[in-house]
């Protein structure tokens, strides 16, 4: 159970990190060995700095490269919408989002380690073929959020031939276009958040006119409003399954 444990946390982590820095080092032509019969000739110093650079952006490549970005956007928007200034607090909410991405990403980061990394830490596999075997659930999962508009974009810009299928994407291409069609996404499900929010402040702000109470401010009066009804219709629990949703 332990090991099952432990493997489930490297595959998340370890492998993510892998499979987005592997390809950048490969992609550049760098072999990142220590030892001084470097086909490259590459100083130890130069490659530590770049091992460290490239730890140092881990974070943001694996948070980038996974459900992470849409989840974050729209619980931001539900606390805007709910009008509720830093309840729940952003700690809270950058939490929620990460145990959520865990909890969407699990099966990847199995078949990360299963297929590329667990073997290449076993020394079953050479490195170029775990790069390989191992960014395909990655690359799959990517895809399937990306819209092909944005896809294209990136290939456009780079003046790079289309790729003739999901196996030949490359990963400097398709994190951007992922990006943007994660925020894309987001916006839309964070515009739909807003709406019923929305139509409480403007029922609230006719009604506060209609009786010419003008000088109380309609947020006092929405808030407490907009609170209960989230909470009486279960909101945490519909917002967090429809994002959940969303990914399948």
């Amino acid at each position: 159970m332990k090991t099952k444990l432990r493997h489930s946390a490297v595959g998340f982590l370890a492998a993510f990190a892998v499979v987005s820095l592997l390809p950048v080092a490969a992609h550049a032509g760098m072999k990142l060995e220590l030892d001084g019969d470097s086909p490259t000739n590459v100083g130890t110093a130069l490659k530590m700095a770049v091992i460290l650079t490239g730890l140092t952006l881990a974070p943001a490549m694996i948070l980038t490269t996974t459900s992470f970005v849409r989840i974050a956007v729209v619980l931001s928007f539900l606390r805007n919408a709910l009008g509720t200034q830093n309840m729940p607090p952003n700690q809270v909410l950058m939490g929620l989002a990460f145990f959520l991405t865990v909890a969407i990403m699990a099966p990847i980061g199995h078949e990360l380690y299963d297929s590329g990394l667990g073997p290449f830490l076993e020394g079953k596999m050479p490195a170029a073929e775990a790069i390989t075997k191992g960014t395909k659930p990655l690359k799959h999962f990517m895809i399937k959020q990306t819209r092909k508009t944005d896809l294209a974009l990136f290939y456009d810009i780079n003046h790079v031939a289309r790729p003739k299928g999901p196996d030949d994407v490359g990963m400097h291409l398709l994190v951007p276009a992922f990006v943007i069609s994660e925020l894309r996404t987001s916006f839309e499900m964070g515009f739909v958040l807003y709406l019923p929010f929305l139509l409480i402040d403007l029922v609230v702000a006719s009604t506060l006119m209609a009786l010419g109470m003008v000088m109380v401010p309609p947020a006092m009066l929405s808030l407490p409003i907009k609170i209960m009804l989230f909470v009486l219709a279960d909101g945490w629990n519909v917002i967090v399954a429809s994002l959940v949703r969303s990914f399948l």
